[in-house]
């Protein structure tokens, strides 16, 4: 069983992307960069563009399902809110923003209502500082 997730332990690092994919592609961009300084060719040339390629197809692989995963909270955080929230505010869930949504989602459904009260009062700067307000906290097992 998953420990108990919190503000702390949320984030979802996947270790052969993050501590492994990633450093050994940011070598390579050194390495191509360092041989076209040094020795420029049209095969050094190449080699440069070829890891820079790479490097972009490495940082979309992870941007566009997270793209999509935000999507996805979007929709199902404004089910939640409908469910939740009194008239008042049930009509204002079009101004939330996706990144607001976001950070609401691991509200409990207890805490909501007052947080999405002050999310719409502007006291948050950040889907961070939203998740750092939350007190009892959902978790969310199953990101991406």
């Amino acid at each position: 069983m998953a420990a108990p997730q919190n503000f702390s332990n949320h984030v979802k690092l996947v270790p052969g992307f993050h501590y492994i994919a990633t450093p050994l592609l940011i070598a390579s961009l050194a390495w191509a960069s360092v041989r076209v300084f040094n020795a420029p060719s049209l095969d050094t040339i190449f080699a440069l563009v070829l890891v820079v390629y790479i490097v972009f197809n490495h940082a979309f692989t992870r941007l566009f399902p997270l793209g999509v995963q935000d999507r996805l909270i979007r929709l199902e955080e404004r089910l939640r809110l409908e469910r939740l929230l009194d008239d008042e505010l049930r009509a204002r869930i079009p101004e939330l923003t996706t990144s607001q949504l976001v950070g609401l989602r691991f509200a409990s459904d207890e805490e909501v209502p007052d947080l999405v009260r002050r999310v719409l009062a502007g006291e948050f700067e950040s889907r961070k500082a939203i998740k750092q307000a939350v007190r009892t906290w959902r978790a969310d097992h199953e990101r991406v």
